[in-house]
């Protein structure tokens, strides 16, 4: 668990993180204030989620159906 807590310790707010890299500790609210408000663009099949708070970037990226 210790590894888990490490990830979340070091938060660097100037750097963009990719969601599977660094899931949500709390879903929907920000790793680094706790937040729950964000501001959200998409384009080139990745969501980019920033905090409206602390400016924390995380990029989701599309699924891909296996029927397209």
């Amino acid at each position: 668990m210790e590894a888990t807590d490490d990830k979340y310790a070091n938060i660097d707010v100037t750097k963009v993180y990719e969601y599977k890299d660094l899931p949500d500790k709390i879903s929907g609210r920000c790793d680094n204030c706790g937040s729950v408000k964000f501001k959200s663009s998409v384009g080139g099949g990745k969501l980019l989620r920033e905090c409206t708070n602390c400016e924390i970037k995380k990029i989701f990226k599309a699924y891909k159906s296996p029927y397209d």
